[in-house]
């Protein structure tokens, strides 16, 4: 086990910041336990860690196991928004003035991770949350790794690239996850080396959407928090654009409205759909919500 504290030098929620790579109720990669501690797994560069975050007196602190234990806390700053840089971001909006003042810690961290933001990111297309996270909670569960160190139990390692190559037909339906998307994580995972050496969030972009199955709003989802990007919004999903467009004008609208909206915090165009959603500023529902499928045979 080894232990890292470190003191932020401004505001920052701590919370918040991690929350971004939770993956639904029981996600078996990330957890936070009665006393506070925010629990993750992830594979490092090193090898599998298990990441223990807890905040008192001011200052973060971090314990770690396993083979990339050291990564992990070396990394634990960023993780949790330290980089972060709100230069050139001005809130225009009085609801953006306000998301700023209630919310004057929100960071957006950087994982450095392209394959254990790609996979659920791929899982999410298209379908309900409730749909991908079960998928995802399925597919830790028989092929990833027991996370390292005294772990919650059933907290689990997202699998190394060959193993999301090989894993069988029958286990991508029974987990819910159709042949499509099983086609994209897998031909994702012979090209992972590459992905998780580009240098920049563009060049991510770039090679991403060169892969079938990836388009504008996965690569979005996955840069945000593998580089923090505040300008990677979210282009295609399902429930942004009509809440960005209630909250700024009183109207629902579509993706093109939102982008004409947000286009005075170009550069930081994330950060300002972030900071809207954090208001729970959100449409009147109307009509029949969409259902999770659940076509599964055993």
């Amino acid at each position: 086990m080894r232990e890292r504290s470190w003191a932020p030098a401004g505001p920052l929620d701590v919370g918040l910041a991690l929350a971004a790579h939770k993956r639904g109720g029981g996600d078996p990669a990330w957890c936070r336990t009665p006393d506070g501690a925010v629990w993750r797994t992830s594979r490092t560069p090193d090898g599998p860690a298990t990441l223990r975050v807890t905040v008192a007196g001011g200052q973060v602190h971090g314990r770690a196991w396993g083979p990339g234990a050291e990564w992990a806390l070396e990394s634990l700053p960023a993780l949790v928004g330290a980089d972060d840089d709100l230069s050139g971001f001005t809130a225009r909006h009085p609801v953006l003035v306000e998301a700023m003042r209630a919310h004057a810690g929100v960071r957006i961290g950087r994982t450095g991770r392209v394959m254990e933001a790609l996979v659920p990111a791929v899982l999410e297309q298209k379908v309900v949350g409730q749909e991908a996270w079960r998928a995802w909670r399925y597919l830790l569960r028989h092929f990833g790794e027991p996370a390292p160190g005294p772990a919650p139990d059933g907290m689990r390692v997202a699998p190394e690239p060959q193993v999301w190559r090989e894993i069988p037909s029958w286990h991508w339906h029974r987990a819910g996850a159709e042949a499509v998307r099983a086609r994209t994580i897998a031909t994702a995972a012979w090209h992972s080396a590459k992905l998780e050496a580009a240098a920049t969030s563009e060049e991510l972009d770039r090679l991403l959407r060169a892969l079938p199955g990836i388009g504008v709003w996965t690569s979005a989802e996955v840069r945000q928090r593998v580089f923090g990007d505040p300008d990677a919004v979210s282009v295609g999903d399902f429930h942004l654009a009509k809440i960005v467009g209630y909250a700024l004008t009183g109207e629902k609208t579509d993706d093109p409205g939102m982008l004409r909206l947000l286009e005075p915090y170009r550069g930081h165009r994330h950060r300002a759909a972030m900071l809207i959603t954090l208001t729970g500023r959100r449409p009147p529902a109307r009509g029949p919500r969409m259902a999770a499928r659940d076509y599964r045979s055993f």
